[in-house]
């Protein structure tokens, strides 16, 4: 257990920069290594066709569905849990955590079942044509299979990092990353498994971070997971669900819009498809950065909101916007510039390099405004402002990017699908200053 008066003393006197960075990196670098074995599925499974890589498209979209829920649980909870530690109360902080987990793993399996039940209308409904179904069936099917472990480990990793323990918490995850990587190699390149090689690999290291990341938990965290803890009251679930909306709205747009982006592609053909999901997989990858230092900066929010510490919680804010924009630059600007060649690294075909060319460039030119956008959002969600938060976390998915792709598809065909996501990403930045100026302006806090 973790000395209760050292931790307020960390999170209230540590200087800001040193604190949301050191609690950032660990955060930005486990979803680097989640994105980068995200990107070795689709390297890997690019190898066997453009349909199989195609499917790796559509399970991106279920993959962000389980992290839906996941985040809201894990957000919910871990925002309570920083409230009730700044209050010095763990007995209420094990109440939140152990709901949440429990919950969600209950859900996992909800989700599991159905969704196998239901398999092939499922992915369908994902996007998949006729001859992407067999494969995205196949790594669908494990990626359902894991998730309760998933949703668990989620859970886990996000009160880890509002406890202040993001190094711990990157553990768990960046050992599960790494051993996907050896594991597409092996199950792909040398027992020729093919996509369900790949679908084995990721089930089998979300197990392997799901322990560690309960054995770290157990080990380092005041709170504590235990049956007993578990809440009857209807008032604490109501409370993560509402304080983790904002986090559900963000992901579970993102899966019903890459859905429709999907559905959309398909007349295009299984090279679009391809071609898209490559193109996604890259920005994720750029987009984790931006999003690992906004994390970084939601325990210090919430922390020192509760502790009264208002001035830092503002100079946060801009500081987490400057760093978060200096190191998605870093990524988005060589994206920009050497497009073609990050296509042609995961798949040989022409027709999907000239489709996935011209749109990560545009994608890595949308990716910039991020930093205006996600760390308001998430500093909202962290402060209890569901409202407000849930408002922000509506426009990227969409207020902003459905109502682009429809129209922009209907007017420019592919091309419009090319555009539509940054140009999403652009007017959510804009949208999203007066927020920042207000806030900062603000005297009085209730």
């Amino acid at each position: 257990m973790t000395d209760s008066k050292s931790h307020y003393d960390k999170m209230t006197k540590t200087p800001l920069a040193k604190l949301i960075i050191s609690l950032g990196i660990p955060t930005t670098i486990s979803m680097l290594v989640t994105n980068i074995y995200n990107m070795v599925d689709t390297y890997f499974v690019g190898t066997l066709g453009e349909s199989p890589q195609a499917a790796t498209g559509i399970l991106f979209t279920l993959q962000a569905i389980i992290q839906a829920f996941a985040f809201m649980l894990g957000q919910g909870s871990g925002t309570m849990v920083s409230k009730a530690l700044a209050d010095r109360n763990e007995e209420e902080a094990s109440e939140y955590v152990s709901t949440a987990f429990f919950t969600g793993v209950g859900l996992g399996l909800l989700l599991m079942a159905g969704g196998l039940l239901f398999l092939n209308p499922f992915m369908r409904l994902l996007g998949s044509s006729e001859t992407i179904l067999p494969y995205a069936r196949q790594y669908g099917i494990c990626v359902l299979a894991s998730c309760p472990v998933a949703i668990g480990s989620f859970v886990l990793n996000n009160n880890l990092r509002y406890e202040g323990k993001a190094f711990y918490a990157m553990i768990g995850l960046v050992t599960g990353g790494i051993l996907n990587i050896f594991g597409d190699y092996i199950l792909i390149s040398i027992f020729r498994l093919g996509v369900l090689g790949a679908g084995i690999s990721t089930a089998v290291s979300q197990v392997i971070s799901f322990l560690i990341l309960l054995y770290f938990f157990e080990k380092m965290a005041q709170s504590s997971i235990k049956i007993s803890a578990f809440s009857k009251k209807a008032a604490v679930f109501l409370t993560i669900a509402r304080v983790g909306f904002p986090a559900l709205i963000r992901q579970g747009l993102s899966s019903v819009s890459n859905g429709l982006l999907n559905n959309l592609t398909r007349p295009y053909g299984d090279a679009a498809i391809a071609a898209m999901s490559v193109v996604n997989r890259f920005s994720a990858f750029v987009m984790c950065v931006g999003l690992g230092i906004g994390q970084g900066y939601q325990p210090v929010a919430s922390f020192n909101y509760q502790a009264k510490e208002y001035g830092r919680v503002k100079k946060g804010l801009l500081i987490t916007m400057g760093v978060g924009l200096a190191f998605v630059a870093c990524l988005a600007i060589p994206g920009l510039i050497f497009s073609e060649q990050i296509i042609y690294l995961f798949q040989k075909s022409e027709e999907v390099i000239t489709i996935g060319r011209f749109a990560l460039r545009c994608a890595c030119v949308g990716i910039l405004f991020l930093p205006l956008s996600v760390p308001v959002n998430m500093l909202f969600q962290s402060i209890r402002k569901p409202a407000m938060s849930s408002l922000l976390s509506l426009l990227r998915s969409g207020l902003m990017f459905i109502p682009t792709l429809l129209i922009t598809t209907h007017f420019w065909g592919i091309a419009g699908i090319q555009v539509s996501q940054p140009l999403a990403d652009i007017l959510t930045g804009l949208v999203s200053l007066p927020f920042i100026v207000v806030f900062l302006r603000k005297k009085e806090f209730q």
